[in-house]
């Protein structure tokens, strides 16, 4: 078996696989070398405090790569500025390492608008300033909605809940001033719904019943009467009804003399508690009028006089013995002595009462 081994075949394939075992070995480390770079460092440059384009083509230019990553924005640096790298300014790196690059950002991070439309205005600005918006102006417009958000602005841009702006941004905030009191109806007569719809809202009243004579609800039917009538005096945020058809309102005379029957009763010459009359016309509106001079003597009640006058005498039986004792005692007044006289007087009295209670 041993001559078998040293035989010299047998030596010659180990050889051979010993040379190709050191020949794998020796040029896997050259190529290992030759890949990697080794021994080839080169230094990470100070880009600190650079803007983002002169870093990276510092980085380029030294044959390294770079990850740019933004935080959280500081107005004590300007926008895209290199606030840190990694690693560190001067050390050695491969060609082609990657080069990490934190930056400030162009400006905040954008925030989601809260809904705040149709609430008051007191909790609208603690939920702005929640989510770090501030307020810019607030603008007041008139609404029935008082002191309630209408509509929020960004330079002249309506904004909506959701959209996302830069934290801190000024959000500008219209605010309803409240319904106005005693407002003229307009007249809505002889227009369509659509053109009456419109003007409503401009003139911040609401829209109440529609009745449409064909019940098909077509938005060019003409209107022929409405309730309140055009012209009356009503507060803002009220509803206005409203009758429409195909025909014109010239057509419609039936239907509106019985409408009227129905919501405009007429009213004349009905005094009020303060001697006014009020008068209401076929429109509904209300007017006032002076009293009239036929009215006065009605409301001079002289009867009562005399019965103020019948109660004083019943009321002068009473005190006639106080009247009496007044006269004297004003007259003792000046002279101290009739006082003494005057005691006695009220005892006599005294016993002849008891005598005729006797008797």
């Amino acid at each position: 078996m041993l001559k078998s081994f040293f035989n010299w075949k047998v030596l010659l394939n180990i050889v051979i696989a010993m040379v190709v075992f050191i020949g794998l070995i020796f040029f896997t480390f050259r190529w290992l070398e030759h890949h990697t770079n080794h021994g080839q460092e080169i230094p990470v440059p100070n880009i600190i405090n650079m803007q983002i384009t002169d870093a990276i083509k510092t980085l380029e230019d030294a044959g390294l790569q770079y990850k740019v990553d933004s935080g959280e924005f500081q107005p004590q640096y300007k926008p895209l500025q290199v606030l840190q790298i990694w690693p560190a300014p001067g050390s050695r790196v491969k060609s082609n390492r990657e080069i990490e690059i934190r930056i400030n950002p162009k400006t905040w991070a954008k925030v989601t608008i809260p809904d705040i439309l149709d609430r008051y205005k007191g909790l609208a600005f603690r939920q702005l300033e929640q989510v770090g918006l501030k307020i810019g102006d607030t603008i007041y417009e008139p609404s029935i909605q008082r002191d309630a958000v209408i509509r929020m602005q960004l330079d002249g841009k309506v904004l909506k809940p959701g959209d996302q702006v830069a934290r801190f941004t000024p959000i500008d905030l219209v605010i309803g001033t409240g319904p106005k009191r005693n407002v003229p109806i307009p007249n809505l007569i002889g227009l369509t719904v659509e053109e009456a719809e419109m003007i409503i809202g401009r003139h911040l009243f609401e829209i109440g019943l529609v009745e449409y004579e064909d019940g098909k609800g077509d938005k060019t039917d003409i209107i022929y009467f409405q309730d309140p009538a055009g012209g009356a005096l009503r507060d803002q945020g009220m509803q206005i009804d409203l009758w429409a058809s195909k025909k014109v309102p010239s057509e419609m005379g039936d239907k509106i003399s019985q409408l009227n029957s129905i919501y405009r009763t007429r009213v004349e010459n009905i005094p009020s508690d303060d001697g006014y009359y009020i008068n209401d016309n076929a429109f509904g509106t209300e007017h006032l009028s002076s009293p009239k001079p036929i009215d006065s003597p009605k409301i001079k009640p002289q009867p009562e006089k005399p019965k103020a006058e019948t109660p004083k005498p019943k009321k002068e039986d009473n005190p006639q013995p106080k009247k009496e004792n007044k006269p004297e005692t004003s007259k003792p007044k000046d002279n101290q002595p009739k006082k003494t006289e005057e005691k006695p007087k009220p005892k006599d009295e005294k016993p002849k009462v008891k005598k005729v209670v006797v008797e």
